[in-house]
């Protein structure tokens, strides 16, 4: 279908689709095995100009929005979904920068960013805290000017490899989900040190670690906005950032697709291409409308944030919960009618398969999802 992306955005994803092909996609077997985190990659996509699509032009970005941070997403995760992360998790990291920051945080931290130089993540979850986002117990005292950190973060991307870190601890647990504060914090600073590398089942080239902090020292300067309001940083963060995971949910059912399709066109049994039989092309004509359906509530919820749009969590949530289900049926049927040869690690779809399953659970699970679908339905309701 055509989305009436403008020449620009045109531009970029044919730019974002060429490096997929010629770059990631020779490597994205090896560093699936290895775990090896795509510096190359990144390197690459510095260069291309592509990190500087995420940040304002006063900040030596070029001021593109949600949609051209989807449309990059897609095509990089149409190929390698693990790699794609590299990028997508400083998107992830950036924005509550780009929404919360004071004009000297902006300065300090975004043109480095928008040059690929540091890369950033964002640190919510810990062992106790990831659909419960008010649970945080990473403590962050006050000590003068300085406040001091003590906990650790769990299964943070990009972790150990960015350099910048939005980080949420609790600087008040009386308050709850108020209790909540929003902290810059730099790879390097004393008593922040990480974790052991994850060994996941999916996403491999993507680094996920553990952010640890032992009396760590951070400087009032570096809070976003103001104490008690990083649950309200957390929860905008994700309403600009879901239909990134969206569009990376897209990009790996588009690549599956794709092999699938090609496989039936090739594959003969029976004497004749398993695309004849009526069985795989039903199969073939699902996924088609799925991921037609899946881009189109993607790129129309992208499109209401960039607009301005006030309250998009309900749209938000609905283009995730909806892409990332397509991208689990898609990858699974897209094994099955590769068969015996789907299951092999010689094709790709059986990694599409592994990495399209993170996609129902980061950012908020889907049953998260549908359950602020459905508050936001039932309040709307009460309005009619």
């Amino acid at each position: 279908m055509d989305y009436f992306f403008t020449e620009e955005q045109e531009e970029t994803r044919k730019l974002a689709r060429r490096i997929a092909e010629e770059q990631l996609k020779p490597i994205r077997e090896e560093l699936d095995e290895s775990g090896e985190f795509p510096w190359g990659v990144v390197k690459t996509l510095a260069q291309a100009g592509l990190f500087s699509l995420l940040i304002p032009e006063e900040y030596d970005g070029l001021g593109g929005g949600v949609t051209d941070f989807c449309l990059v997403t897609e095509e990089l995760s149409r190929v390698c979904s693990g790699i794609a992360l590299s990028y997508a998790a400083t998107g992830l990291g950036a924005y509550p920068i780009i929404m919360f920051g004071s004009e000297e945080q902006k300065k300090k931290y975004l043109p480095d960013v928008a040059e690929g130089k540091r890369l950033t993540a964002f640190a919510l979850t810990e062992a106790d805290a990831g659909s419960d986002a008010a649970a945080v117990r990473t403590r962050a005292v006050r000590d003068g000017d300085y406040y001091v950190l003590n906990g650790t973060k769990q299964w943070i991307t990009n972790g150990g490899e960015a350099e910048i870190y939005t980080v949420i601890a609790n600087t008040d647990p009386s308050r709850g989900a108020r209790g909540l504060t929003a902290f810059i914090i730099e790879k390097g600073t004393e008593g922040f040190d990480f974790g052991k590398k994850e060994n996941k089942m999916g996403i491999r080239a993507s680094t996920t670690r553990e952010l640890v902090f032992t009396d760590c020292r951070v400087h009032k300067d570096n809070i976003l906005k103001r104490e008690g309001f990083g649950f309200i940083i957390t929860m905008k963060t994700f309403d600009k950032t879901r239909p990134g995971i969206g569009a990376q949910a897209v990009g790996v059912a588009q690549g599956a697709f794709e092999e699938a399709s090609k496989y039936a066109t090739e594959r003969v049994q029976f004497g004749k291409t398993i695309a004849s039989f009526q069985a795989i092309r039903h199969m073939l004509a699902d996924m088609a409308v799925k991921i037609e359906a899946s881009r189109a509530l993607v790129y129309a919820a992208a499109r209401m944030i960039d607009a301005g749009a006030k309250d998009v969590s309900k749209e938000s949530a609905m283009c995730k919960v909806f892409a990332s289900d397509t991208a689990m049926q898609v990858t699974v049927d897209a094994v099955q009618v590769l068969g015996g040869y789907g299951y092999m690690k010689e094709y790709p779809v059986e990694k599409m398969m592994r990495d399209a399953k993170i996609t129902q659970i980061y950012e908020g699970t889907n049953q998260i999802q549908r359950e602020i679908i459905g508050l936001k339905v039932i309040k709307e309701a009460g309005k009619l």
